[in-house]
């Protein structure tokens, strides 16, 4: 409609149409960082309030809206975590090296702890300490209706950050890692996250399979290169390992599932693209057990 109006019945220069297409994604832009904001905002409120009701060692980070960093205590007990799914974390080797990611922005945002070091999964807004939360909860993945909404078969063990090594044109492979892999389904979890990276034309041209997979020209980009970048290499990871791929979002968050279905649509092998799943944390929650489904409401507002 704007466009047909604007064509129909003004005569508009062309630098004042690129000003009003520059003004529209100004406005997409703005759109993205305040649904990011709004969750950020809502999960700090519900995570401070988690925490002094229940007395949980945390600390908030310095700023105008801090987020809250919850502390472990040993094997038993961390704030992030509800207890089942953290004891079972404790008790596996591999899942417990996942818990070790270094916060990147601790020395600038955190007061200084006295034992230890603050962990990225530390943080109320991990979106991996959500994945663990859910996937680590003992027998999860027995669920029929778990399995079912993923296409998957009963007790698979999880992998969590799983290098996928997408291959290159220089035969060899990048160091891409995938949040979880489960049996023959790759799982990009995101919570409040900007979005999926932007990266410039050289980086997604020189993965082998790029032209083969997508629609190149169909897929969101700027004269600057590819938006979704992360996502993009997450579907090449996908073909090249011959597993279906899986992104996990948050409802509230309609501009990451926007971002989703534009490089879906460009996936060129019609097997890859009916594969792929977009599914809700929302959606995901019916279908969890009870215990886990009012933590994820209380601590997350994910009903």
């Amino acid at each position: 409609m704007v466009l047909r109006y604007l064509f129909a019945y003004t005569r508009v220069s062309a630098f004042t149409f690129a000003e009003f297409l520059s003004s529209q994604f100004r406005a997409l832009e703005d759109a993205q960082l305040s649904f990011a904001h709004r969750l950020r905002c809502d999960l700090a409120n519900r995570a401070k309030q988690y925490a002094d009701t229940r007395s949980l060692p945390h600390c908030l980070s310095y700023g105008d809206e801090p987020v809250v960093c919850f502390e472990p205590v040993d094997d038993i007990l961390h704030g992030n975590f509800l207890g089942a799914s953290y004891r079972a974390i404790a008790a596996n080797p591999e899942w417990r090296r996942r818990m070790d990611k270094v916060h990147t922005s601790a020395r600038r945002l955190l007061p200084r702890r006295e034992q230890g070091r603050w962990r990225e999964l530390d943080s109320c807004m991990s979106s991996d300490a959500l994945l663990m939360n859910v996937f680590c909860y003992p027998r999860v993945l027995s669920r029929a209706e778990v399995t079912s909404m993923l296409g998957l078969t009963a007790d698979l063990a999880p992998q969590f950050g799983f290098l996928a090594r997408v291959p290159l044109r220089n035969s060899r492979g990048d160091r891409t890692e995938v949040d979880m892999r489960l049996g023959n389904l790759l799982v990009e979890a995101k919570l409040t996250e900007g979005g999926f990276q932007c990266a410039n034309r050289s980086m997604l041209e020189r993965y082998r399979d790029f032209p083969e997979v997508f629609e190149v020209e169909g897929l969101p980009q700027t004269e600057r290169g590819y938006e979704s970048y992360q996502l993009i290499r997450n579907v090449l990871a996908a073909y090249a390992a011959g597993c279906s791929f899986c992104a996990l979002l948050d409802a509230r968050r309609p501009d990451l599932l926007h971002a989703v279905f534009a490089v879906v649509k460009c996936i060129r092998p019609v097997d890859l693209r009916t594969s792929c799943v977009v599914l809700t944390w929302q959606e995901l929650t019916r279908a969890l057990p009870g215990r886990l489904r009012a933590f994820l409401g209380e601590k997350y507002g994910i009903e």
